[in-house]
């Protein structure tokens, strides 16, 4: 079934651009959209963005899904709120952390399917 699936999708026309081409963005959004994806640049934070894309989660949750010890997970966290990847709020002693928007998570999601169908 699943490599019917890949054998499928490696069917499929390209991908038409999202936008017409024209001039690139201005440096400034350049510049931006680098550090953004700098901030997703990393296995950890990859696996936080893929959790919080199904629900928002507290760190302790995060700890238990990710497998990686808790000061870890908030130096990443940290990372990503810097980037405005994630925002948290406060309920009762937690935090529940959750995506800004629903384009970061397509962007991290992409990235592993593309490198699932290279394997």
């Amino acid at each position: 079934m699943v490599n019917t699936v890949l054998s499928s999708a490696h069917d499929e026309p390209p991908h038409a651009p999202l936008t017409p081409p024209g001039p690139l963005p201005s440096r400034e959004i350049l510049e931006q959209s680098g550090e953004l994806l700098r901030a997703l640049a990393a296995p950890v934070r990859i696996a936080i963005v893929l959790q919080l894309r199904e629900s928002q989660r507290c760190v302790h949750e995060l700890v238990d899904a990710v497998g990686v010890a808790q000061p870890l997970i908030s130096q990443h966290l940290r990372v990503l709120k810097a980037a405005g990847v994630v925002s948290g709020e406060r309920q009762g002693r937690e935090v529940m952390y959750r995506l800004v928007d629903d384009h970061l998570s397509h962007i991290v999601v992409d990235a592993v399917a593309h490198t699932e169908e290279q394997r």
